[in-house]
């Protein structure tokens, strides 16, 4: 049990350092390794896993919305992205720049693509001609580059892989429709698949995406009480439209231009997932993404009939399309208890001798570690139920925190206190003036609206920050 003692100790304190416990899980759990390329980072095969999984759930679901995934040039000209305005300022801070190619010094510069609006633009204008042509329901896995000053693994770099879906509709309702739409189906994912409850709402306008109408956000809190921006949507209207000069025949058989909205996540879901449900033992997975659902380990496993039945039991289980791993090296059982806690592996399956005799063997739950005898008869029910188990489980202990960490402040000296004491969210009236953001962000050092919440709660008739009269309640933060 030493070894299993020093590998835990090799993890810093959560609530010791933050920061330097996220970078120890993500290198001991081999999540994913610094590169040469300031910046960049290599996703490993178990992280890259992780991705695979939550990307395989994801795409099911836009599939099921009547979404078709299509692929764009990884470059954009700079004549294209100048196109809109609004847009190419809002990036232009972080854009990468291709100047040669070859040995030859290009004669336009091209963009590393940061997001693909103006591409999708480009090829919508050719393909879109009528109102039979409507609605183009499109998605593209890439990866984009936004050159970062400061990087984390996951949670900020310049190069990260990315779902972003780009559509275009008849009306401005059809397309207001999708935009909720595609946010209802991030939170539904989130609290389905990653255990992960978040606030919903509105960007404000200074907060919203560039060259969009209405940008809409979903917000999980991390562990620490920091926020996390999880997945955006879009209303885009008809800007990028006529500035790319897309048009198609309506119904009444003249010109119209499409409104159009996009909707984008990243393997910054990964970090969440740490954040959110780590401890100082390691990852804690959601079952439903763990690249490992269940590790089996042979006690004893020299004592005849042990490997036997384990092999039988990993077999039963992938019969049933569980993702298993019979663990039976040579190391010690404690060593590999705490292995397959740092990797964050749901159900830990115990099975030694005394356990074969008695027709049973014990499942151990990775988020409260409780131990659970069962019988070796209905294995299969009983590892369904424990994985949705540790799913609820997680889900619940990740809103209490969310619950836990939010304040009201009802005055200005309040929302102070509260900022400089309680990491969280803040529930404060604000007045709609981007003044009294920048104000509360300079007076807090770093505090933002986070969203405008669909329902609001009423609680004052003035803005927190300046006493003019309230338009919105909003959830403010600090943010990853």
């Amino acid at each position: 049990m030493a070894q299993q003692k020093k590998m835990v100790e090799a993890i810093t304190s959560r609530d010791e350092d933050f920061a330097k416990w996220y970078t120890d899980i993500v290198k001991k759990a081999e999540l994913a390794d610094y590169s040469g390329v300031k910046g960049c980072m290599v996703i490993r095969p178990y992280g890259y896993a992780i991705w695979e999984n939550m990307q395989k759930d994801m795409d099911a679901r836009f599939k099921k919305t009547g979404h078709e995934n299509v692929y764009m040039p990884m470059f954009i000209p700079e004549s294209l992205l100048q196109k809109e305005k609004d847009h190419v300022e809002g990036f232009a801070p972080e854009c990468a720049w291709v100047t040669v190619g070859g040995s030859e010094k290009l004669a336009e510069r091209l963009c590393v693509r940061p997001t693909s609006e103006t591409l999708f633009c480009e090829h919508f204008a050719k393909v879109i001609n009528s109102y039979r042509d409507l609605p183009k329901l499109y998605n593209q896995w890439c990866s984009v580059v936004r050159w970062e000053k400061t990087t984390r693994p996951f949670l900020r770099t310049s190069e990260f892989l990315w779902q972003e879906g780009h559509t275009m509709h008849e009306t401005a309702e059809e397309a207001r429709e999708e935009t909720q739409r595609m946010l209802k189906v991030y939170t539904d994912f989130y609290k389905e698949t990653l255990a992960i409850p978040a606030v919903v709402g509105r960007k404000t306008e200074k907060e919203k995406f560039a060259g969009a109408e209405e940008t809409y956000t979903i917000e999980p809190m991390m562990h620490n009480g920091v926020a996390l921006q999880g997945g955006t949507s879009h209303y885009f209207g008809d800007g990028f439209a006529k500035n790319f000069n897309i048009t198609f025949t309506g119904r009444d058989n003249t010109l119209h231009y499409p409104f159009q909205t996009s909707w984008g996540t990243s393997t910054r879901m990964i970090g969440a997932i740490i954040m959110v449900h780590g401890d100082d033992e390691g990852l804690v997975l959601p079952p439903k993404i763990a690249p490992i659902q269940v590790a089996i380990i042979p006690i004893v496993q020299k004592k005849e009939g042990v490997l036997e039945k384990a092999n039988e039991l990993k077999n039963r289980l992938l019969e049933k399309d569980y993702r298993v791993k019979l663990d039976d090296s040579d190391k010690a059982p404690g060593w590999k208890f705490s292995q397959y806690e740092m990797l964050g592996v749901p159900v830990r399956l115990e099975i030694g001798p005394k356990d074969i005799e008695n027709n049973q063997c014990v499942l151990v739950r990775r988020d409260n570690r409780e131990k659970i005898v069962v019988s070796l008869d209905n294995i299969e029910s009983a590892i369904e139920e424990t994985l949705q188990k540790v799913h609820d489980g997680m889900y619940e202990s990740a809103l209490e925190n969310l619950k836990s960490k939010t304040y009201e402040a009802r005055t200005h000296e309040e929302f102070l206190d509260i900022a400089k004491n309680k990491p969280g969210f803040i529930k404060a009236m604000w007045c709609g003036d981007s003044d009294c953001e920048d104000k509360l962000k300079d007076e807090t050092g770093g505090v933002k609206s986070r969203c405008i919440p669909f329902v609001e709660d009423h609680l004052s008739d003035v803005c927190v920050c300046c006493g003019k009269p309230a338009k919105h309640m909003v959830y403010w933060g600090r943010q990853y």
